[in-house]
C-alpha cells in the first residue's frame, strides 16, 4: 500500500460482504469510509471491527448514511466523505438487495423489478458516475498502485438464472455490463475497473435458504464444497488494491468456490 492514507468508500458496508471487505480494508493499512442505508448499529459495529482489525494508528473508520437508489443522497454522500476524509482512492459498489418476496418470473411486481434494479443497478451506475467526474475534473493525486480503482461487486447470478428472483438476476447482469463500460472509458484515464463474482455466500442474505444451499453444496454444486465468506471477497478486493494486477481492466474476478467452471 501507498505510504500516504488511501480512502476506500465502501457501499452497503455495515454488514455482510461489506463488512468483510471493510475489516480486509482496515487490516491492509486503508482508511475506510463505510456507506449504510438505514441500520446504523451494524455500520458502527463494522467501524468497531476495523479499530481492532487495523494496521497503523493514523487509520481512520467513519460510517456515512445514504440511499444510493436516491440521487441527492448519492451527491451527499460523495460531498460528505470528500469533506470529512478528503479524498476517496477506490470506491468499492458493494450495496445491494434481493428481492422482498422470492416469486417466480410469471408472478414478479414491477414494484419489485424497479426497487431491486435501483439499488443494484442504478444507483451504483451514477454513484460511480460522481465520484469519477470529481477524479476528472479535481484531478486529485492517486495513491494506490496502478492509480484510482473501482470495484463492482456483481454475483454469479449475471450470468447464472434464478427464475424465482429474476429482478436480481437482472440488475446483476445489468451491472456487469456497467463495470465494462467504465473500464473501457476510465483505461486511458489511469483508472482501473473490476468485477467481482461472488458465488454463494454465507451472509444474512442467505440466511432464509441456509438449508437450500447446504445440501446443493453437499452435493457438489460447488467444486470446493463450502460457503463463500466475506473475508473471501474482501481478500480479492485487498489484492485489487494493493495493485496485484497491473495490466487488467474490466476484469471479472469469480470468487465462488469454482461454481462458475462447466462440468461433465
Amino acid at each position: 500500500m501507498a505510504s500516504e492514507e488511501c480512502i476506500v468508500l465502501i457501499t452497503g458496508g455495515s454488514r455482510g460482504l461489506g463488512r468483510g471487505i471493510a475489516i480486509r480494508m482496515a487490516e491492509l493499512g486503508f482508511s475506510v469510509a463505510v456507506n449504510y442505508a438505514v441500520n446504523r448499529t451494524a455500520a458502527e459495529e463494522t467501524l468497531r471491527r476495523c479499530g481492532e482489525s487495523k494496521a497503523s494508528e493514523s487509520q481512520r473508520f467513519m460510517a456515512f448514511q445514504a440511499d444510493i437508489s436516491a440521487p441527492q443522497e448519492r451527491e451527499s454522500l460523495l460531498s460528505e466523505v470528500i469533506g470529512k476524509m478528503g479524498r476517496i482512492d477506490a470506491l468499492v459498489n458493494n450495496a445491494g438487495i434481493a428481492p422482498r418476496v422470492r416469486a417466480d418470473i410469471t408472478a414478479m411486481t414491477e414494484k419489485s423489478y424497479e426497487e431491486v434494479l435501483r439499488v443494484n443497478l442504478q444507483g451504483p451506475l451514477f454513484l460511480t458516475q460522481s465520484v469519477v467526474n470529481h477524479w476528472l475534473n479535481e484531478k486529485p493525486k492517486p495513491r494506490l498502485p496502478g492509480g484510482f480503482k473501482l470495484i463492482f461487486n456483481s454475483s454469479i447470478s449475471a450470468t447464472t438464472a434464478s427464475t424465482n428472483r429474476g429482478e436480481y438476476c437482472i440488475s446483476k447482469a445489468g451491472l456487469a455490463m456497467v463495470a465494462r463500460l467504465w473500464a473501457v472509458r476510465l483505461a486511458g484515464e489511469g483508472i482501473q475497473v473490476f468485477e467481482l463474482r461472488p458465488g454463494i455466500m454465507e451472509t444474512d442474505m442467505t440466511s432464509a435458504v441456509k438449508e437450500k444451499y447446504d445440501a446443493l453444496l453437499a452435493d457438489g454444486l460447488v467444486p470446493q464444497r463450502r460457503w463463500g465468506q466475506p473475508e473471501d471477497v474482501g481478500r480479492a478486493v485487498g489484492a485489487i488494491l494493493q495493485g496485484a494486477f497491473p495490466y487488467s481492466t474490466g476484469e471479472i474476478l469469480y470468487v465462488d468456490g469454482g461454481m462458475h467452471v462447466p462440468q461433465l
